[in-house]
């Protein structure tokens, strides 16, 4: 019965709503967890009500479950409820009273400095593809750039005598960004010796340059970093963004403040930038155990 009911409200809500298989299948997973908890009872999810709700939400407590996997159980069974109260198949939805953990934000992934040294120090300076490769790698570190906005970036977006460049961001947006002295010259060196290169076939306006001359992808240059990475003997888990948080934690580290870090990534909440914080504060209380003589 319960198995059959899920099917139908899946049924409907992707009809409805036109949702991906994997809000479907996380809606379905969540739901039958439920009903088999609920089955052991010999209750059922039609006749579930506000108590044994939260003698679930009890039970997932001393299960250890996360909070983040609770908060995607409550969206689930309010959709739920949602429609089965829509549908005239119970009066009163049970998860209206039910208040959602508090989730904390994903710690993003990102590399000690010594790390990153050994990440920028891979690329060989006598190829084409190495020189961009490290003027890609600079870059990114140097400016926290995410990967779409360095592949699309155009040779005029960079302001050599300035020491700055014009970034297009999400949704069209632009800022500028400075650009430290290593990464300065790690462009200049890729332009005079590697670009031209690259660009015998296909001369166009992007700046960094795949070996037909044409755009670099993201994926090439992402299997570039792990290729690098793998090569430095760097074991932490890497991500499209693992420079670009390294460029924000690290500024933080050395003092930057939060709004000037949002304006630098381009971010238009602070709160996105805010969890950079935790990262920051984390390596403070390391070093503060390392160094302090009462750590």
């Amino acid at each position: 019965m319960n198995s059959a009911l899920i099917e139908r409200f899946c049924d409907h809500v992707w009809m409805e709503q036109g949702l991906s298989d994997a809000t479907l299948s996380s809606y379905r997973s969540d739901l039958k967890l439920f009903a088999k908890w609920l089955d052991k009872g010999s209750s059922s999810l039609e006749s579930c009500d506000l108590s044994t709700l939260q003698s679930y939400m009890a039970y997932r407590y001393k299960k250890n479950y996360s909070s983040r996997s609770t908060a995607r159980f409550l969206s689930s069974a309010r959709k739920f409820y949602q429609y089965l109260l829509q549908t005239n198949q119970i009066k009163i939805d049970p998860t209206q009273q039910i208040e959602t953990p508090k989730v904390q934000p994903p710690v993003p992934k990102t590399l000690s400095e010594k790390d990153v040294e050994l990440l920028l120090a891979q690329p060989e300076l006598d190829t084409p593809i190495g020189l961009r490769d490290k003027a890609m790698l600079e870059l990114l570190y140097s400016s926290g750039l995410r990967i779409t906005e360095l592949i699309s970036m155009e040779v005029n977006q960079i302001g050599f005598i300035q020491g700055v460049m014009r970034v297009i961001g999400k949704g069209n947006k632009e800022r500028l960004v400075p650009i430290g002295e290593e990464a300065l010259s790690a462009v200049r060196a890729y332009l005079k010796y590697g670009r031209p290169e690259l660009a015998s076939n296909a001369p166009n306006d992007w700046l960094f340059l795949s070996t037909r001359g044409s755009i670099m992808t993201r994926q090439t240059f992402w299997y570039r970093i792990k290729h690098y990475a793998k090569n430095a003997g760097i074991r932490t888990h890497l991500s499209p963004h693992t420079l670009r948080h390294a460029f924000a934690t690290h500024l933080l580290n050395h003092g930057a403040d939060l709004r000037t870090l949002q304006m630098l990534l381009g971010h238009s909440d602070l709160s996105t930038t805010q969890i950079y914080t935790y990262v920051a504060r984390e390596r403070l209380k390391q070093l503060h155990s390392e160094h302090h003589p009462r750590g």
